[in-house]
């Protein structure tokens, strides 16, 4: 029988999509465990651990509550509007590609009365617009994609923050981090957020199937004083937050059952970014590191990019437009053939223009698997083939 030291996953086609991402070995390991009991004593410090590794990951010790709900990164944003905003009241989404037009659908679903901030194509919303538009609507929410998976773009949540801070300071800020948590750097506490919504399967390199959110003291003052019903049942944080806090006291309780497997998986994918090298910081600059020298050989290649300016381009994924002449069937089949597999363009109105590249977790920070340089080798190689059939 193999250990978790000795295991090897099978082979298989490079995933460097922007998520899910390739998973390390102990990680996929683990997830093989037995089952066993939700409530059972051997899982439920499993469970309380990773509540408490994931305030350390996001910086959020200080006033961070955790929930983790079996579902996908998207049941975050439904934790946001269910628990937090009440029908009429007024939201402010800050969009930045495809995810930022999907969180304002999601929060009209819940009542909201939802002005959308809409940023040109790989651009950032203005300070002035953010601040004007909060001034004027003093809103429940304002929401902010950290990472737009469909455009590479990088928020700058800390300065956004800080504006919306001065400019409506009962406001509540949620962040979807589900592309930035474990690659961006995120501090909960420092810079007064209230959610950030995330899931394993981007930055923490874990396989998919869980909600990770983070919640603020005052988001959850929100939820106690709200005078309409919670309008969910699965994902009332009222049920949710007596189960939290059960397990991370070492006492289990129910009211829905967790995936014990991936729970468990999670807990290595954590531990490792916490406690293996390199540390957390570190991993942060690897990142950067390895986002600078993914862009710089691409564009080498001929390529632009989707976000118009570095300053505001993802650390953990690259959106890369063609070369002149090139399309999505000289690259993604391509790359296919060779064991590659990359992500085509998402946004709607350039999506035939470029193609993503995810370069976080295992990929930017094992060195030794090589995977960054064999993508921008293929890469080459294909775009080079190419350019000599259409020559």
């Amino acid at each position: 029988m193999s250990s978790a030291q000795s295991f090897k996953q099978a082979p298989h086609k490079l995933l460097v999509i922007p998520g899910p991402i390739e998973v390390a070995d102990q990680i996929l390991y683990a997830n093989a465990s037995p089952s066993v009991s939700h409530v059972s004593p051997a899982f439920v410090p499993i469970f309380g651990d990773c509540l408490r590794m994931l305030r350390k990951i996001l910086y959020a010790e200080k006033t961070g509550q955790p929930f983790m709900i079996a579902g996908s990164g998207t049941l975050g944003w439904d934790q946001t509007g269910a628990n937090l905003v009440e029908p009429g009241e007024n939201v402010v989404v800050l969009n930045h590609g495809y995810f930022g037009d999907s969180f304002a659908d999601c929060l009209q679903a819940y009542g909201a009365n939802v002005t959308v901030l809409k940023a040109p194509v790989g651009g950032i919303v203005g300070e002035d617009d953010l601040v004007a538009t909060v001034k004027e609507q003093k809103p429940k929410l304002v929401t902010i994609t950290h990472v737009d998976t469909s455009t590479g773009v990088l928020s700058p949540v800390a300065r956004y923050a800080e504006l919306i801070h001065k400019a409506s300071p009962d406001t509540l800020i949620a962040i979807d981090a589900v592309c930035a948590a474990g690659s961006e750097e995120i501090r909960f506490d420092d810079w007064g957020l209230d959610v950030v919504i995330t899931a394993p399967q981007k930055g923490l390199g874990v396989p998919p199937g869980l909600s990770l959110v983070m919640a603020s003291k005052k988001a959850l003052d929100v939820l106690n004083r709200r005078k309409a019903p919670v309008t969910a049942y699965y994902c009332s944080w009222r049920r949710w937050l007596p189960i939290m806090e059960a397990y991370e006291a070492g006492q289990a309780k129910y009211f829905a059952t967790p995936p014990v497997q991936l729970v468990t998986a999670l807990r290595v994918g954590l531990k490792q970014i916490l406690e293996d090298a390199p540390k957390l910081e570190e991993r942060f600059q690897i990142h950067k590191d390895v986002s600078n020298y993914v862009k710089d050989e691409l564009e080498k290649m001929g390529c632009g990019f989707v976000p118009l300016d570095r300053a505001n381009s993802a650390n953990g994924m690259t959106a890369a437009r063609y070369p002149k002449g090139i399309t999505a069937a000289d690259v993604l089949g391509p790359l296919a053939e060779r064991d590659i597999v990359v992500a085509g363009g998402l946004h709607k109105d350039i999506a035939s223009e470029y193609f993503r590249v995810g370069h976080m977790g295992v990929t930017a920070v094992d060195k030794s698997r090589g995977d960054v340089d064999k993508i921008l080798k293929n890469v080459k190689e294909v775009l080079d083939i190419a350019r000599a059939k259409k020559a």
